[in-house]
């Protein structure tokens, strides 16, 4: 087995705890870090770019690593991947958001509207979005809302406003994505649809897709096994091959 950890980037507004449920089924080191500007990391106090929150994470990062990101997490690890190649193994992109539609990046800039203008009422509309209807235990969603809330909303706005925009910024470059990837969603994500999964793999050379039944954007909390089981398999399959 690789020795090569596995490097865990959360979504906007989380923190590397969202990882737990992953890291406990892994059976591999890994290693789930903060973002810029949640979690540990110090409040985001001006606007940032995709490539700063990526620089952001690469003076923390070990010296190379099997990447996998969730949502803005998926979109640091790719701009990772592209332009520091040399500190990834594989890529797994999971719940990622891809070449919005005009429909598409309307949505979430309303949502970015409405977290400007009442933050604690978008916190319950993330909580809704992502876990009705799912069988996800009360606790971990209230330990999902407890994370929200604690963000301090300035930092939480420059972040969310990277996570609305980032897909513009890295699409472009998706097909110079030299490394292994493989990008997983569920069937039920709103908002990181399978639609968008299909079109990281079109863009993506060699790039594989996994659509997991049933789930909606929180895979990780909310179906980990199937997660892990995508990530060893995916990371098997590139031992002894990838340089």
């Amino acid at each position: 087995m690789s020795t090569v950890p596995v490097v865990l980037l959360h979504g906007v507004g989380l923190d590397s705890s969202m990882w737990k449920p992953v890291q406990e089924a892994l059976r591999r080191e890994s290693v789930a870090m903060d973002l810029p500007g949640h979690g540990e990391q110090p409040p985001l106090t001006e606007p940032v770019t995709l490539a700063e929150m990526a620089d952001g994470v690469l003076g923390r990062l070990p010296e190379r690593g099997h990447l996998v990101g969730f949502s803005l997490g998926a979109l640091v690890a790719q701009y990772i991947a592209r332009f520091h190649p040399e500190r990834v193994e594989t890529l797994t992109c999971v719940s990622s958001v891809c070449e919005r539609t005009d429909a598409e990046s309307g949505a979430v800039e309303g949502r970015l509207t409405a977290a400007e203008a009442d933050f604690s009422s978008s916190t319950e509309a993330s909580i809704s979005r992502w876990y009705t209807g799912t069988a996800v235990p009360a606790a971990l969603v209230e330990a999902t809302r407890r994370v929200l809330r604690t963000n301090d909303p300035e930092s939480f706005l420059h972040a969310y406003r990277v996570f609305a925009h980032g897909d513009a910024v890295i699409g472009p470059e998706l097909g110079r994505i030299a490394v292994p990837t493989l990008a997983v969603t569920g069937e039920l994500d709103p908002g990181s649809t399978p639609d968008m999964t299909r079109r990281l793999v079109a863009a993506i050379p060699g790039a594989r897709a996994l659509i997991v039944p049933g789930a909606r954007h929180m895979l990780p909390v909310q179906d980990p096994q199937a997660l892990v089981r995508a990530i060893n398999e995916f990371i098997h399959e590139t031992e002894g091959v990838v340089a």
